[in-house]
């Protein structure tokens, strides 16, 4: 032995130490293997699974219902937002010039509160449901009593309130994009932004939001004349900071998929966007889940709002409109709600990443790393290179190299899928849904490998979406 020796029980007791040591690290590398911490789990209620992507889904509140103990139940168990349905309109909160009333409004709000719920103020200035002694005024008398009345309600709520609905329905409809004309729009054009000016003064804290119908589809005039004038009041320092989508799709304003091409765009011009009273007649599952999913992919999107809790609850209860049947029971558009919410952000890391086919395991690839327009994509092995990373911006769009575009060469099935400078056409935009299929916006089909096939090189075209694994794609 050297004189560095160690004696034998010296030794033992270092064995003894070393094994102890290997074995707990085994144990531990295999306890990782066997049973790693799991996944975020799915959220059980509407508002708790929108909570996982920090935004809320909400109801429509009607105070006198609130004895109904179905609807009361299913109220505080599934939304994490409410709206006062009438209960903070300008007729029930200012009945007589200068003596408000919140009884009923207030009724809501604590309702609310009690419950753990955040609280959108609906609506401060609108040409509908005014009281008389208002219907009566006109001009400058009238523009003073909307100031007024703006400055009390929200002096009541002063730091309680999420988001306001300041202004409400103040477009025309048809085609004019003109403004409505009404008797507060006859005070004076300005009137919007003097209850946008007022409404900051009274209460700083609260979101400031422009609240209308019928403006979700981007082709239409009313949706153009609303993004001007919002783009306007940016440009001028206004203060707006979101804009309302009511979002009540029927036979004559139905769904469009190009309504997530409407909340990005007014995103962009730096405000937030909901959708504040959605119901859809007779409640198709795989529309609600579309505009669940519009929302998802807006990261300026705070939530979604239904208008109602039953259809019997409904202000278009013949149409059937809403998530749950008049019994209380679940409808299947609820479980499509509850599924889209739970896959989360629909949107890939802002810098990029790769999208795996389910089928294959193989990856979404420029082949050669070409950067010519009109190369068609293709799976091959994962291995990042830059022509496999895409971003999903907030047009829509799946970009690589930072300029170039995935992009539909057609509409019809079979049509190939490719690469070409960004331009800004739907035929480059795209829905990610929380199936994993991924819809072109302006054909409606999905980004599918030819043939099913799952071998490198298998070219990628659009096809009638069918759920199978060669169109469901993991973005990582």
């Amino acid at each position: 032995m050297g004189s560095h020796a160690l004696t034998r029980p010296v030794v033992r007791r270092k064995i003894r130490a070393l094994l102890l040591a290997l074995v707990a690290g085994v144990l531990g590398v295999v306890a990782a293997l066997v049973a790693p911490p799991p996944a975020q789990a799915a959220e059980s209620t509407l508002g708790a699974a929108a909570a996982q992507s920090g935004r809320y889904f909400g109801v429509a509140i009607a105070g006198n219902r609130l004895s109904d103990s179905t609807y009361a139940t299913i109220a505080a168990r599934e939304f994490n937002s409410v709206t006062a349905e009438n209960e903070m309109k300008i007729d029930a909160t200012q009945p007589q010039r200068g003596q408000f009333n919140f009884t009923a409004a207030d009724r809501v709000y604590n309702w609310a509160v009690q419950n753990g719920k955040e609280v959108r103020g609906h609506t401060l200035a609108w040409h509908s449901q005014q009281p008389g002694w208002m219907q009566n005024l006109s001009g400058g008398a009238l523009r003073q009593a909307m100031i007024d009345h703006i400055n009390g309600v929200m002096a009541h709520y002063k730091g309680k309130i999420a988001q306001w609905d300041v202004v409400n329905e103040a477009f025309a409809d048809g085609s004019s994009g003109a403004r409505r004309d009404s008797n507060l729009q006859r005070t004076g054009n300005d009137w919007i932004e003097v209850a946008f000016r007022t409404a900051r003064a009274a209460d700083p804290s609260a979101k400031l939001c422009y609240n209308d119908y019928n403006v979700e589809n981007w082709t239409w005039a009313k949706t153009q004349a609303m993004y001007n004038m919002v783009r306007d009041f940016k440009q001028r320092g206004v203060p707006i900071d979101c804009v309302g989508f009511q979002s009540h799709f029927n036979s004559g304003s139905p769904y469009n998929s190009n309504f997530r091409t409407t909340l990005q765009n007014f995103a962009a011009l730096g405000v937030d966007v909901a959708v504040t009273e959605l119901d859809i007649q007779g409640a198709p599952a795989s529309t609600y889940a579309n505009v669940v999913n519009d929302c998802l992919a807006v990261s300026r999107c705070l939530g979604v709002t239904v208008w109602g809790v039953r259809d019997s609850d409904s202000w278009r209860s013949e149409q059937t409109p809403l998530l749950f049947n008049n019994d209380g029971s679940k409808k299947p558009a609820y479980t499509a709600v509850l599924n889209a919410l739970n896959g989360g952000s629909t949107t890939p890391p802002a810098d990029g990443g790769t999208i795996r086919g389910a089928g294959s395991g193989r990856c979404l690839d420029v082949p050669s790393s070409s950067t010519t327009d009109g190369t068609q994509v293709q799976l091959w092995d994962c291995h990042n290179g830059t022509n496999q990373q895409w971003t999903y911006t907030d047009a829509g769009e799946l970009r690589v190299y930072g300029n170039k575009c995935l992009d539909a060469a057609g509409t019809g099935n079979g049509a190939k899928v490719q690469i070409y400078s960004c331009w800004g056409g739907d035929n480059q935009k795209w829905r990610l849904n929380s199936d994993g299929s991924i819809v072109g916006v302006q054909s409606g089909l999905c980004l599918d490998a030819v043939g099913s096939g799952t071998a490198n090189g298998t070219l990628i075209q659009l096809y009638s979406c069918s759920n199978g694994s060669n169109q469901r794609w993991a973005r990582a």
